[in-house]
């Protein structure tokens, strides 16, 4: 987290002192708006670019086998786990339901069968535990 602190800090002074070095070049007439505009963008670009690297590279790292043999053992059925799998998603019960094509009064069904089965008290709970017993993916 301090690494990514002091990077972006750095970033920011960086693009301050090149508006300022633009600003002097510009006022004194030693160069034109279009190559100052120029290098701005390039620079925005490169960060860009960098930022989007990062991104990427977490991304990668969040794949776990899916353990169906312990959906089997909690006794989850299918359409309980189809609706865990849009709660980790972060939709509400209606659009659980729309994406399903069930009713909301199934889909509030199933979540509290699946908050018994998982034992939580919570959605979010809910969805923690199944990570913890490897049936979302984290």
């Amino acid at each position: 987290m301090k690494k990514t602190i002091f990077v972006f800090s750095a970033l920011i002074v960086a693009l301050l002192v090149l508006f300022q070095l633009s600003k002097y070049t510009y006022v004194s007439g030693d160069i034109s708006i279009e190559i100052v505009i120029a290098i701005i963008a390039i620079v925005f670009f490169i960060i860009g670019l960098y930022i989007n690297k990062r991104t990427l590279r977490k991304k990668k790292h969040s794949s776990n086998p899916i353990d169906f043999d312990k959906v089997e053992q909690l006794g989850i059925s299918k359409r309980e786990y189809e609706v865990l799998v849009q709660i980790s998603k972060g939709l509400s019960n209606k659009e659980i339901a729309d994406t399903l094509f069930i009713s909301e009064s199934t889909i509030k069904t199933h979540v509290s069968n699946l908050l018994v089965k998982l034992d939580a008290k919570r959605r979010t709970q809910a969805i923690q535990k199944a990570k913890d017993h490897q049936i979302l993916s984290a």
